[in-house]
């Protein structure tokens, strides 16, 4: 069995295999660009610039680009954060990213816990502590988490007393459906014990960004859009995906709304509909823009909504069956075939130290080829299929997968793996 405890996960190799959380320093850099001075600290404490958080390989920002994104994160950020606040209960941010909200409740005397990815949390805490007065930091807690592992989720929820208001922001794009299966099946097993809510802007998000891209780009609105979705996937090397719950806004958006609507519903959860306009404050950085695209987009926000969802208190939520197999994994060696045994979930959590222990056997034995027992395995998150193709294009024969079940044979699917 992996000595996980003896392997050293650095920072590049969290990096390698959740290399969506550098998105988080693009938005922060973008909401300090709308005239946020709490953000601001955070870019100069992280000595984040233009060049390294905007920038990608293939397309630049320039100022109007960053203007345009910097109000779309304003109306992010300051509307969830008011939300949350108005609500009452212990704001819970996931993922936090590297948002400067601790900062905003810990100053008005409200608690505020961050979870995120371990390699985002590892970074970004010690900065937010630096920027806190002393008896702020009674008030902030971190951690380091999987929105699709409830373990982790349930373990970092334990040390919260009293309801809480979940708020994600920028995550819900980039979930597989069994992802976004996973992650709402543990919210709803969190609200059931803690009660609360779960405020999101994430399945409107595309229509938000369209009305104020189109404020601002008329006719252009097209090749900005698509120069913004290459410039994000480059830097995250992860594409945005368009799942169940996101509303796309590409073809028929009435249907694309009731699908979404209809599939937060199925996992037993009660949904309003809030719409911006209803909540919005006033935005620095619209008082800088054209007063006729500042009119506009405020008329748009008459037409997107920020969800608020609940639990539907007439359907019974078990929590008995939420344990899940810690995440292990046995390895031989026969001859240049390196044989592993996994068990539990692959996941953000898991996937650095598989990748890690292979890299230390690579290192100290001659690897040509994988071959996988995955009949212990429940569950491949992405950051696991990361690590796997990691694994395939190291190995001159790649990787063979026996004996997946259906979820991780779906998660697998169209990726150049073999399995039997």
């Amino acid at each position: 069995m992996f000595d996980f405890d003896g392997i050293e996960i650095d920072e590049d190799l969290f990096e390698r295999t959740n290399p969506i959380f550098n998105t988080a320093k693009m938005t922060l850099f973008q909401l300090a660009a709308a005239g946020n001075d709490d953000a601001n600290d955070v870019v100069e404490r992280l000595g984040l610039t233009l060049e390294n958080t905007q920038n990608s390989d293939t397309v630049n920002v320039d100022d109007a680009d960053l203007f345009c994104n910097g109000v779309v994160m304003e109306v992010r950020y300051f509307t969830n954060g008011k939300l949350a606040m108005e609500s009452g209960f212990t704001e819970v941010d996931l993922p936090c990213g590297f948002t400067p909200r601790a900062l905003e409740f810990a100053k008005s005397g409200k608690k505020f816990v961050g979870m995120d990815l371990p390699a985002t949390i590892n970074e970004f805490e010690p900065v937010i502590m630096s920027l806190l007065e002393e008896d702020q930091k009674n008030l902030v807690n971190f951690e380091g988490v999987d929105a699709t592992n409830y373990q982790s989720l349930k373990s970092a929820f334990d040390k919260i007393e009293g309801k809480v208001c979940i708020t994600t922001e920028g995550l819900l794009m980039y979930l597989t459906d069994s992802e976004m299966d996973a992650m709402c099946d543990n919210i709803k097993r969190i609200l059931a014990e803690h009660g609360g809510c779960w405020i999101t802007l994430d399945p409107e998000m595309s229509l938000l960004y369209l009305l104020i891209v189109k404020a601002f780009y008329g006719e252009r609105t097209r090749e900005v859009m698509w120069q913004s979705k290459y410039r994000i996937d480059d830097k995250s090397d992860v594409n945005a995906v368009e799942n169940t719950i996101t509303v796309s806004v590409r073809g028929n958006v009435r249907e694309n709304m009731r699908d979404a609507i209809n599939y937060i519903k199925s996992k037993g959860f009660k949904l309003e509909r809030l719409p911006y306009a209803d909540h919005v404050p006033e935005f620095k950085s619209l008082e800088n823009a054209d007063p006729k695209i500042a009119a506009q987009i405020k008329e748009g926000f008459k037409r997107v909504c920020i969800w608020k969802i609940t639990v539907d208190e007439s359907i019974d939520v078990d929590i008995c069956d939420a344990e899940t197999e810690s995440f292990n994994a046995d390895a031989s060696i026969d001859g240049n075939r390196l044989n592993l045994i996994l068990s539990g979930n692959l996941d953000t959590l898991s996937a650095p130290k598989l990748l890690a222990n292979y890299e230390k056997i690579k290192k100290d034995n001659a690897v040509n080829s994988v071959v996988i027992d995955c009949s212990k395995l429940e569950y491949v998150s992405s950051a696991g299929l990361r690590v796997l193709l990691i694994i395939q294009n190291d190995c001159d024969d790649g990787v063979i997968m026996k004996s997946c079940n259906k979820t991780v044979t779906e998660n697998l699917s169209n990726h150049d793996i073999m399995i039997v």
